[in-house]
């Protein structure tokens, strides 16, 4: 007879062939087991279906239908996805409680003559797991934060850094946001941040592949990037951390701004949208002052005058309040190949 699931609370200490989430993709959209693919046993609209019929009918006739649905989702699933697949095949398979969703998937697997593990208790014990795991292990590490004004390319410097080896922890790019006013990422057009507990997961995932012996870099940042919240437990090491500060004229900084962020300049209506957040704290003077700059392609006059009138003197605010442990100040005259290698050989 064909082998029946086995079940684990431990999903991460055994290596699977693939996991499959089953819930339905808006479940999966919100938080998933990094690396895992969504095959619903139940889609978005059709969860609410069976599920409204459930309370508001008859229970019976909601299995009735959503025992329906599943068998035609996972006729579908397998010969789409499983059709090639191996008989040594083995995937961890897991839904919102390890219950009916995700066992219709294992029985029919294992009938085939895959070996199937199913995750006990679901989503909710890898969830229970990540927010252990983000409490503590946090605690293990060692930092130094990079630290420096709007546009000394501090993330472009940590992205050279961990070319070289060092263990860097890119928060922004988790975070999908660059961590201010204008920091949403861009490509192509605007990417959406993640929920908050997918960024826990991938947060983790990260620092589980850092050695503790070695230290993590990270670029100063608030508490909150974007949308998201950082761990307490690493807000606090964080602030704790020794810093080293960048310095870079002026000039420099404007350039290294028009490099990066020049979807604003394809897209001025957006970033006009944006400035008028900051009517409360500078007046309707000074938004239009820099809608006239925009308007007049002055691209360089504005970033000095946004430079000087709202990104330094937060970070100067913020520093003093949360990194005010500077050890170093790095000079730099741009951001230069050669300049950049000449600090990290100085600094690792």
């Amino acid at each position: 007879m064909p082998p029946l699931p086995t079940y684990t609370q431990q999903p991460w200490t055994e290596t699977y062939t693939e996991i499959i989430d089953v819930r339905s993709p808006q479940e999966f959209t919100e938080d998933h087991i990094p690396g895992a693919i969504n095959l619903p046993v139940l889609y978005d609209s059709e969860r609410v279906e069976v599920g409204t019929i459930y309370k508001q009918i008859n229970p019976f006739q909601a299995r009735k239908l959503g025992a329906a649905l599943v068998a035609k989702n996972l006729s579908e699933h397998i010969t789409q996805h499983f059709a090639n697949k191996e008989k040594k095949y083995h995937p961890l398979v897991y839904c919102w409680r390890g219950g009916q969703r995700s066992l219709s998937m294992a029985l029919v697997l294992s009938q085939i003559g895959w070996r199937v593990t199913l995750l006990e208790g679901g989503y909710k014990t890898y969830r229970a797991y990540v927010r252990q795991q983000i409490e503590e292990l946090p605690k293990k590490f060692t930092y130094k934060i990079l630290c420096g004004f709007t546009g000394s390319g501090k993330t472009h410097i940590l992205q050279k850094m961990r070319e070289r080896g060092a263990q860097v922890l890119d928060l922004e790019n988790l975070a999908q946001h660059r961590g201010s006013l204008l920091g949403e990422e861009w490509q192509d057009k605007l990417s959406p941040q993640p929920s908050q507990k997918y960024f826990e997961s991938l947060l983790l995932q990260q620092l589980q592949s850092f050695n503790p012996t070695q230290p993590i870099w990270i670029e100063s940042e608030s508490m909150k990037v974007g949308k998201i919240y950082l761990p307490k437990s690493l807000w606090e090491k964080m602030k704790q951390a020794c810093c080293i500060e960048i310095q870079l004229p002026i000039t420099a900084r404007v350039k290294f701004l028009l490099q990066k962020y020049s979807h604003f300049i394809e897209y001025p209506d957006i970033l006009k949208v944006k400035l008028e957040k900051l009517k409360y704290r500078y007046g309707w003077e000074k938004i239009h002052h820099w809608y006239q700059l925009i308007d007049a392609e002055k691209w360089e006059l504005f970033i000095k005058d946004i430079l000087h009138s709202h990104y330094d003197p937060t970070y100067r605010k913020s520093i003093q309040k949360h990194f005010s442990n500077i050890k170093q100040v790095r000079y730099l005259y741009d951001l230069s190949n050669e300049s950049i290698n000449a600090l990290l050989d100085l600094s690792l």
